[in-house]
């Protein structure tokens, strides 16, 4: 007999990938993204529009990234690492184009448009760097003590490129999430403790150069935020409405829809970076207390879904991941509540926002890849 033909390949999903479905990371999205669309409904049901309500377009954007979600989580992780580099390099060239064509909304040139379809490339710049930094630091260093001065140079420029350019539109808060996420990597990878400390005094020398290269907007709100009443009708308007909007909620709130704050238009940006401020309001401090509740169990459990993976690579997507939600949260509600500047950092899966949210849910999308993986190694 002649030798037999080689058996044909098909594609198929593993189910133990079923089997291993993390319904507790998918649960929590689910409750924190259903909070924010219930949020927004209050907040700017009464709102006149030209197309479909805040809420609507949040509804379908949700079922859309869930979509998206879940079929990032379908394809072995690993794979995306084959194209960190392309996908990077690709919205390096978005974020230019951005620059030559995209159009300015509120005084900013972050939006390049398809149609109808508004696309923020900066938002998804925040995958592509966690991906290109997996796969940058996906072997461990030669030495004990870390990864040298040397081999962080390449990472180094992967952040400085897109940096630049978002800061150009400008768009401080996304650059300093990059930053951040960058910084976090590098706590998780380790790094010499003595280049670490070189590190932070260089940033620190550098602070005069970067306060120089901010807007003067930007200034002002730093500014004010050590003292808004320099500037109650100005850049300190928006912190000293918030802190009116979530301290008039007390303990138990105004109620739903009962907002006053958001309701006659005090409050801004209230469906984006002032969101969990409307929260606070009608929802009061027990309500507030049980959506921060939410946040730190799904900053908790994708901690221990890097803990848990079973190799360098999954744990360092997951980290990266965990880190970019930690710290858009951690900043946003700290600058609701008036302890950290307004630099206009939105909160996850409950502020409104397409692009956001799409690169929100492809981040989970990837967190719960590594979580359904840890079994399959």
């Amino acid at each position: 007999m002649g030798a037999s033909l080689p058996r044909r390949k098909t594609m198929m999903i593993d189910r133990r990938l079923l089997a291993h479905f993390d319904w507790t990371l998918c649960g929590l999205v689910c409750l924190i993204a259903s909070a924010g669309i219930l949020n927004l409904y209050s907040v700017t049901a009464d709102m006149d529009f030209a197309g479909n309500p805040f809420y609507v377009r949040q509804i379908t954007w949700f079922a859309v990234s869930l979509a998206m979600m879940l079929g990032v989580a379908l394809i072995e992780y690993r794979s995306y690492i084959d194209f960190a580099y392309p996908i990077y390099g690709f919205l390096l060239v978005a974020l230019i184009a951005v620059m030559a064509y995209g159009y300015i909304t509120s005084g900013a040139q972050r939006w390049v448009r398809f149609g109808s379809i508004s696309f923020q490339p900066s938002e998804f710049m925040k995958i592509a760097l966690i991906l290109v930094l997996a796969k940058s630091f996906q072997a461990p260093p030669r030495d004990r003590a870390g990864y040298s001065l040397k081999q962080l140079g390449f990472p180094f420029l992967l952040l400085a490129l897109p940096v630049l350019l978002i800061l150009k539109q400008p768009d401080l808060g996304t650059a300093i999430i990059l930053t951040l996420i960058f910084f976090s990597v590098l706590t998780f990878v380790k790094i010499r403790w003595k280049i670490l400390a070189g590190l932070s005094l260089a940033a620190a020398g550098l602070a005069p150069l970067l306060w120089s290269l901010l807007k003067d907007y930007q200034k002002r709100r730093v500014i004010t935020f050590f003292n808004p009443d320099l500037d109650p009708l100005g850049a300190g308007y928006q912190i000293i409405q918030s802190k009116i909007a979530v301290g008039s909620g007390g303990v138990v709130g105004k109620g739903f829809m009962k907002g006053t704050q958001c309701k006659l238009g005090f409050l801004p940006e209230q469906q984006t970076d002032f969101i969990f401020s409307a929260l606070a309001e009608e929802w009061g401090l027990l309500g507030s207390l049980f959506v921060i509740g939410l946040y730190f169990a799904l900053i908790v459990w994708g901690l221990r879904i890097a803990v848990q993976s079973k190799d360098r690579l999954g744990a360092l997507i997951a980290f990266g991941v965990t880190a970019m939600l930690f710290w858009h949260t951690f900043i946003n509600i700290g600058m609701v509540l008036g302890m950290m500047p307004v630099v206009g950092i939105p909160l996850p899966l409950l502020s409104y926002g397409g692009s956001f949210l799409l690169s929100t849910m492809i981040g989970i999308g990837l967190l719960l890849n590594v979580s359904m993986r840890r079994y399959l190694f």
